[in-house]
């Protein structure tokens, strides 16, 4: 039987995420240009791909559940092929049962593991005359850690930690939303090139909203889409008119408030999304200045100027903690590395590169850089920290120490803003003057947004 080549395409990019530790999304879309899929098919294959990939937690615990063996004695690719044919019979809708097992056994065969295509057959179709049973034991209990991480497919360290820093109940819904699509939005040059996109859009038949209603930090520039965009947004996206950006990261400029005629320093800011955001905030009037350690995402900044035509953009190629600096800026944002646990539900892999270590390590350069950009900021001047997590470590604690700092004068003064009270709905528990975006709750990334200010002399 031939391999459907969503299918192959599919068993590909699982095989390159967890045996070469590539990117599933850079793997996917390396693996779709060369088979040269479109359309359906594409769209299949990063169904079948994305999916496994989340799901590997879960498939795992039913691999052991159903063989009696341990995940990591398995072949690397009877594995794959079992998390993809248990994702197929467990979360996928419109697979026969016969072809997800027929699919599996060929795929092994083909990877040159056909001594396991009797076991790989046998543990699908297993899984499939016992479904009821397996998905009950798997995804009906998450009322611990342990629990939890086996239904919604996490490491369990990070159940672990929601469930120290939120309770259960947030630990729960948070990762249950980490597998859920994530929203589709974008954000348009301005509020009224909005509203022109929108009703082009929707005279498309493209199912094209207004960001936010009623929202506390509703964007003027956003939108989001339900169903299907079809070729005009990409095509909107690749002329500048529209950007890829979730409301939550679009909230954190307008947090920050930027104004015409202002001096702004985006301090970590590859691939620029944010750059481009208060460029067009500021009209293109005043002077953004954008750093970005990386030199490839530094080159995308420039790219995207000079796309969007903005000459009020300066790229520093740099280190945030240490780059030397002019200082008096009238506006700072310092949108920080992070963990990333606030993307979950659009970067399929995130959850299993992350480990606890992870957040030590970023959370020692954050400090870093936040000392830097406090010394940088004018007096009466604005300072936003922001990072696309959800870990106290990251985030209210990285606040408290530069307040600590403050306090030791190590840093000249500042006061932090009561961003809690904008928004109540949205205050961090452990900070609320500070706020916590969460994929479950607002349907966005997950980001953390703190906002301070230097006394004016």
């Amino acid at each position: 039987m031939p391999v459907a080549a969503p299918r192959a395409l599919a068993f590909e990019t699982l095989r390159e995420t967890f045996e070469r530790g590539a990117h599933t999304e850079l793997a996917f879309r390396a693996g779709a240009e060369r088979l040269g899929l479109a359309g359906r098919d594409r769209a299949q294959a990063q169904r079948l791909a994305y999916g496994s990939v989340q799901r590997r937690g879960t498939a795992d615990a039913a691999i052991e559940r159903l063989s009696g063996r341990a995940i990591r004695l398995l072949d690397p690719p009877v594995a794959a092929a079992l998390r993809l044919g248990l994702y197929e019979l467990l979360f996928a809708d419109g697979t026969p049962d016969h072809a997800a097992g027929d699919q599996a056994v060929e795929l092994v065969k083909i990877a040159k593991a056909a001594h396991a295509s009797g076991f790989v057959n046998a543990i699908l179709r297993r899984a499939a005359r016992e479904r009821e049973e397996l998905t009950e034991a798997l995804l009906g209990d998450d009322s611990t850690p342990e629990a939890a991480a086996v239904a919604h497919s996490a490491p369990l360290w990070l159940a672990r930690m929601w469930w120290e820093e939120l309770g259960g109940e947030s630990a729960r819904s948070l990762l249950a939303a980490a597998s859920e699509p994530a929203e589709v939005a974008m954000r348009a040059v301005s509020a009224e090139a909005r509203a022109d996109l929108v009703a082009r859009l929707r005279g498309e038949g493209v199912e094209a909203s207004p960001a936010g209603g009623g929202w506390p930090l509703a964007v003027p520039e956003a939108m989001t889409f339900a169903g299907r965009v079809g070729d005009s947004v990409p095509a909107l996206v690749a002329e500048g008119a529209l950007t890829p950006q979730s409301r939550g990261s679009a909230a954190v400029v307008e947090v920050l408030d930027p104004r015409p005629g202002e001096s702004v320093l985006d301090l970590c800011a590859g691939p620029g999304i944010k750059t481009g955001q208060i460029a067009a905030r500021m009209e293109d009037r005043g002077h953004v200045i954008s750093v970005e350690l990386d030199q490839r995402r530094a080159a995308e900044i420039s790219a995207q100027a000079s796309r969007l035509d903005l000459h009020g953009v300066s790229v520093f190629e740099g280190d945030a903690t240490s780059l030397s600096l002019p200082e008096g800026f009238d506006r700072i944002l310092l949108d920080a590395p992070c963990s990333d646990l606030g993307t979950l539900a659009s970067r399929p892999d995130a959850r299993w590169r992350k480990t606890p270590r992870t957040i030590e390590r970023v959370a020692m350069v954050q400090e870093r850089a936040l000392l830097h950009a406090a010394r940088l900021l004018r007096p009466g001047g604005t300072l936003v920290y922001s990072t696309c997590t959800i870990s106290r470590r990251e985030n209210e604690d990285r606040i408290a120490a530069l307040l600590e700092a403050v306090a030791a004068g190590l840093v000249p003064p500042l006061e932090l803003h009561d961003l809690g009270a904008r928004a109540p709905g949205l205050a961090s528990p452990h900070e609320p003057r500070t706020l916590q975006l969460r994929p479950d709750r607002d349907r966005t990334t997950g980001f953390f947004i703190a906002r301070l200010g230097r006394p004016a002399d």
